[in-house]
């Protein structure tokens, strides 16, 4: 199997940048071992002009067979063990050697160009033989959504018979301004996708390496079903369980606070001369105000997103043990950057943790906490997936306290850069009437046991209300002593 990646000189910055990008030396032949055999790396051309870096992989049929059944089920025959494509047509088993290879620059990762790995480069892919279960249309509906410029001339089964047709084939040519290790990250996924096929068991475990993979591009793609099933090899159980996490991800994309356009509106009667407080930040200081009040020393931020809160959580000191979640993979990596996780003190540290999860679905992780905060969460969920959080959060972790902060849709008249009829956010799936968020937050708490009370966020106008409306629910009295 072989593959070549090339890059153009651009920026001031040389082509050769590329060693530095995939920390392997132009100037050096290198081999990798792998379980199907060796991978190796060496650049045909490397001038500040023009950088070329191919990977060769030379697949031992032997280890192939031992290690398993070639395309990942039972062989027609004997001879079908040792007798495929596998040894020269691109597949899952590149996929594979990508990873083991080029893992920093999968992860975007060198300290030697730092700029240079999270800026596009002018790049051009080439794989000479790629199998393509689906034809070159497949192959361009695959990469032109993500910013390729695709081509995929079909493989003829024999040139001296041409009536005998086009082979499952492709050369395949990508070319495109992307960041490295977004390229990586789509031939990664997308190669078993087009072949169809895996030469290993496809486990649980692959639906967290689909999504961190896809992170940033598969959620809002319009092949993503036919990409999640043929990776996930057509387990329909993972694939489900992977479009739903695809769909929550999508959603938990979104800032837990509206527009900064809106965020930082001032009402009419406000003292212009003073710096107003954004909306985001008034709606911090009240959950903290709240969790104050209610004694909390453990905390979980459900849909934490870039970790605002769970900053603010970590500069008061009562709060003891601070667990941000999040189903995004993207929205984590944030706020690991933005609370410098990797700078803070150890004692400070120990404090706080990140970890992915949806709140879809019930987890004992979440069980024994003081109080659970959904700020801005439950808008960006469809209607029908509120039952589920209910009882994940509600019914299954039941906290002593919860907090749940969302907008109010009737305070969006007063918003003069709003048009008419739109909700704040695009990701939004509802905002609620003062009235219809009192209606659920109401039954919610009846159906599992504790009080509720509501606090206004921003200015409470006499007719239309606050910006953010604002539940806090707590245990009953009945249910405390038990």
């Amino acid at each position: 199997m072989f593959l070549t990646i090339s890059t153009t000189g651009s920026g001031g910055a040389p082509a050769t940048d590329l060693g530095f990008l995939l920390h392997k030396h132009p100037e050096k032949t290198q081999i990798f071992s792998t379980s199907y055999g060796d991978a190796h790396v060496f650049y045909p051309e490397a001038s500040e002009q023009r950088c070329t870096a191919a990977l060769l992989l030379e697949v031992d049929p032997v280890a192939l067979v031992r290690r398993g059944k070639g395309r990942g089920g039972a062989p027609d025959s004997a001879l079908a063990q040792y007798v495929n494509d596998r040894p020269y047509a691109a597949s899952s088993l590149l996929a594979v050697a990508l990873r083991t290879v080029f893992a920093s620059a999968l992860k975007g990762v060198c300290n030697a160009r730092p700029e240079r790995a999270a800026n596009p480069l002018p790049l051009r892919i080439a794989i000479p033989v790629v199998p393509a279960r689906g034809g070159a249309a497949l192959v361009r509906r695959l990469f032109e959504p993500l910013g390729w410029t695709v081509e995929a001339e079909p493989v003829v089964l024999d040139a001296q018979f041409p009536a005998w047709g086009d082979s499952r084939y492709v050369r395949l040519v990508l070319e495109g301004e992307l960041r490295l290790a977004e390229a990586l990250r789509h031939l990664y996924v997308l190669l078993p996708v087009m072949d169809d096929a895996k030469h290993y068991w496809v486990s649980p475990d692959e639906v967290d390496k689909l999504l961190r993979m896809g992170e940033g591009w598969l959620a809002d793609h319009p092949e993503q079903r036919l990409i999640t099933s043929r990776y996930l090899a057509r387990r329909w159980s993972l694939t489900r369980q992977a479009m739903e996490r695809l769909e929550l991800a999508r959603l938990a994309e979104a800032d837990d606070s509206e527009p900064e356009a809106l965020d930082n509106a001032v009402d009419e009667e406000v003292d212009t001369e003073e710096k107003p407080v954004p909306l985001a930040v008034q709606r911090r200081q009240a959950i903290l105000t709240a969790l104050r009040a209610g004694g909390a020393a453990r905390v979980l931020d459900l849909g934490c997103g870039q970790g605002q809160l769970v900053g603010e959580l970590l500069k008061d000191a009562r709060f003891t043990e601070i667990v941000g979640v999040d189903v995004s993979m993207r929205a984590l990596g944030e706020a690991t950057r933005r609370l410098r996780l990797d700078r803070m003190g150890d004692h400070r540290a120990a404090r706080v943790r990140l970890m992915q999860g949806s709140l879809a679905y019930t987890d004992t992780r979440l069980k024994g906490y003081d109080a659970a905060v959904l700020s801005e969460v439950v808008e960006h969920l469809d209607l029908p997936r509120l039952p589920a959080l209910e009882y994940a959060v509600f019914g299954t972790a039941r906290p002593a306290t919860v907090v749940v902060t969302t907008p109010n849709v009737e305070y969006n008249v007063r918003w003069e850069t709003l048009p008419a009829g739109h909700v704040r956010h695009a990701d939004h799936r509802f905002e609620w009437t003062r009235e219809e968020f009192r209606s659920w937050t109401g039954q919610v708490a009846q159906r599992h046991g504790y009080d509720v009370r509501y606090v206004p966020v921003g200015p409470d106008d006499p007719e239309v209300g606050p910006p953010t409306q604002m539940a806090v629910f707590t245990t009953t009295a009945k249910e405390a002593v038990a």
